[in-house]
């Protein structure tokens, strides 16, 4: 049974975050500016005994690795952008690849979608475009990871390598690229690599992950379950359409106990792995504009990471893999990391059900 977090690198400053927002932008930029949007609205959140961290720091990365394990947590899958040669926030990765430390498991993410504005109320500015120039450019990025998938830390599935896709569905050519890359990682001595997508249309037109060559999908969260809220017939005023919300000044408001209810997904096969959710409230970066569960609990997570865990429970020990968004994604409100007013909390629930299963 392996549990794998989800891992932010925002949290040093880089320069294009210095032209694009002001020097000395990181995540906690935009933590420590939320303020309460509406009665009983928790914000800002205040970070436990890491504080206001930078990555850059390794004994910040030793810290985490040390909390994670303790309570469970199999791995880090780190966030990597790739955007057709150019990086962004790879400093704390790099640093853990060179280093050897945290001598503690990982993987790797791609987050490939464009960087807008649209956290800053200017979603028609793109910041960093995204793009997919083909064969060449393919074969660079696959050079670049090579030395991770080789690192005898890296997660795998049946001896292949994990590597995680975000938007897997905006791959042009999907097939060929994965096939390419399969290619690749045969001719550097690898057995191949385990491709994940994530998909938010589970329910309506779900994403054909076989025919593009990926081996496991994923169901968006929250957006699966906010979809499915959102097709209710009789909507609850938490529920009020999206422009409503607008003209009420405050964000859409979900609560948790429901999205618990509605996160549940089970396509019916074992290439699925699910993912679950702490908490939701992306107000830090989106205002107004965003989305906030109400009523998150430790205990209502317990409830969905306990389902998580009974769906993998019959399949083999490798693909019992259960991943969890986010170990620290301050600015969505979900993470595991302690905070002021939970502490080490949630982390006591996944060593309790993740220790439970060991």
């Amino acid at each position: 049974m392996r549990a794998i977090a989800f891992y932010l690198p925002q949290y040093h400053p880089i320069a294009e975050n210095d032209q694009w927002w002001g020097e000395g932008f990181t995540e906690w930029t935009n933590v420590r500016k939320a303020r309460p949007l509406f009665r009983h609205h928790r914000q800002p959140v205040i970070p436990g005994e890491l504080g206001y961290y930078d990555l850059r720091d390794s004994d910040t990365r030793e810290a985490q690795a040390s909390l994670a394990s303790a309570a469970g947590i199999s791995g880090f899958c780190y966030w990597h952008y790739w955007f057709a040669g150019q990086r962004l926030l790879e400093r704390p990765f790099a640093e853990v690849l060179d280093s050897g430390q945290p001598d503690f498991p990982f993987c790797l993410g791609w987050a490939n979608e464009s960087w807008s504005g649209v956290w800053h109320g200017n979603p028609d500015k793109i910041l960093m475009q995204q793009s997919y120039p083909g064969p060449e450019d393919e074969a660079r990025h696959f050079r670049l990871l090579e030395q991770a998938f080789k690192d005898p830390r890296y997660l795998t599935v049946d001896g292949k390598p994990i590597f995680y896709v975000y938007k897997p569905r905006q791959i042009p050519e999907c097939l060929r690229f994965v096939e390419h890359w399969q290619k690749l990682a045969i001719e550097a001595g690898l057995k191949g690599i385990h491709f994940v997508g994530e998909d938010v249309y589970i329910d309506d037109h779900p994403w054909d992950y076989k025919a593009n060559g990926f081996d496991a999908v994923v169901a968006n969260t929250p957006g699966v379950a906010f979809l499915r809220l959102a097709k209710k017939r009789f909507l609850p005023r938490y529920l009020l359409p999206r422009a409503v919300h607008k003209l009420l000044r405050y964000p859409v408001l979900h609560k948790y106990r429901d999205f618990v209810a509605h996160s549940q997904v089970d396509p019916g096969h074992g290439d699925f792995y699910p993912a679950v959710l702490p908490n939701w409230d992306n107000t830090p970066r989106s205002g107004r504009n965003g989305f906030v569960l109400t009523g998150a609990s430790p205990a209502l997570f317990r409830s969905q990471l306990q389902y998580a865990v009974q769906q993998v429970e019959p399949r083999p020990p490798d693909k019992q893999l259960v991943f969890i968004k986010s170990w620290n994604e301050w600015a969505e409100g979900n993470y595991l990391e302690p905070d002021r007013k939970h502490g080490s909390t949630y982390l006591d629930v996944c060593r309790s059900v993740l220790g439970e299963q060991g």
